[in-house]
């Protein structure tokens, strides 16, 4: 399979960082060509969180962008980069078009995930706040080992750990973000869409009630 949209070329480039935990970022991953394409057809999202993204409306080029992702030749870039073998794992894809002041705490995700990939798509990034950043301890946003602008076609992509520690300063407005996920089983794939439908369903309940909500 030919990928048009990822640019694995210049991810297998990239050194893998091992401390504190084993991470790598990656510009201009998807080709910039492609961004303007996949960002015509970005679901249209106006509340925080993350959504499924077989719960969400979006048009061709986003759909064979989430094609590539789930492609054999991504996953082999994965198993190469980071030793490991993701063959037969479940993943699970998540979109956030939005993002609220309460967004960014310090987390290391859950424990069912093993590799996240993070994928921006902003156009442009002028703001201080949702800059991603990678953090050596669970409570100091500003013990940073980088910073990452949510820039179009940036990939961050890290080995979950019980130190993997990211978080971000606030913001609120658009901020786009696919992230992908390899998980230990389907159970657990399972367990982690059943919470985003639930927490999107209410999210889009409160957002019926109150349409300014939002963009608090």
């Amino acid at each position: 399979m030919k990928l048009r949209y990822l640019d694995l070329d210049a991810f297998s480039a990239t050194a893998l960082a091992s401390e504190p935990f084993r991470h790598m970022v990656v510009p201009g991953f998807v080709r910039a060509e492609a961004c303007a394409e996949i960002n015509r057809d970005y679901p249209r999202i106006v509340e925080s969180g993350s959504f499924p993204a077989d719960q969400l409306s979006y048009g061709p080029a986003f759909r064979e962008f989430l094609d590539e992702l789930a492609s054999e030749p991504f996953r082999k870039a994965f198993e190469d980069k980071f030793d490991l073998d993701l063959s037969g794992l479940p993943h699970t894809v998540t979109v956030r078009g939005h993002c609220s002041p309460r967004d960014g705490r310090i987390h290391t995700d859950s424990k069912s995930k093993i590799i996240t990939v993070l994928i921006y798509m902003n156009p442009e990034w002028e703001h201080s706040g949702g800059r991603l950043r990678l953090l050596r301890s669970a409570d100091d946003l500003d013990d940073t080992i980088l910073e990452i602008p949510p820039a179009a076609g940036t990939l961050l992509a890290f080995k979950r750990s019980d130190n993997s520690f990211h978080g971000h300063k606030p913001f609120s407005g658009e901020r786009r973000v696919i992230q992908f996920n390899w998980v230990t089983s389907e159970g657990d794939r399972r367990v982690a869409m059943l919470r985003h439908q639930v927490s999107a369903s209410f999210k889009r309940l409160l957002a019926s009630v109150s349409p300014n909500r939002a963009s608090t």
